[in-house]
């Protein structure tokens, strides 16, 4: 809005002048739209090198919130990452609730019914069970 330009008439004495500034016209650039858009397969790399990883409870909530905050449902080998990760770090609630999550996440039962055989052998493996196996 307005700048202010100092002169100097005398080295003892300066004099303040309000001055009006032009607008100058600003173009805005969106600079995270050129990178590449993440295919389904790194996306799934990279959450199961994430869980792989984890070596606390707040860690693996975390990648599940930001790996089920995604529009998509996570493949396979993502769950069998996180219900390994969820036992490594002895949070058995956690990986419980990763069935909890793809049953909500997935469109038809016959989807979450799907990943129940998928993940079988790690929930048999593991000693995890479901909510409904919990009878609760």
């Amino acid at each position: 809005m307005f700048g202010v330009r100092v002169a100097l008439k005398n080295a003892a004495a300066a004099r303040v002048i309000a001055t009006r500034s032009a607008p100058s016209a600003l173009v805005a650039r969106r600079f995270y739209s050129e990178q590449p858009e993440e295919t389904y397969e790194q996306f799934t790399n990279r959450y199961v090198k994430f869980f792989e990883n984890v070596d606390d409870q707040f860690e693996l909530q975390r990648g599940l919130n930001n790996c089920f905050a995604y529009d998509l449902v996570p493949d396979v080998a993502i769950c069998e990452a996180a219900l390994r990760a969820a036992r490594r770090i002895n949070d058995y609630a956690t990986g419980a609730r990763v069935f909890e999550a793809l049953k909500i996440k997935v469109d038809k039962k016959s989807q979450y019914e799907d990943y129940l055989k998928a993940l079988k052998p790690v929930k048999d493996e593991l000693g995890i069970q479901t909510k409904e196996e919990l009878g609760l």
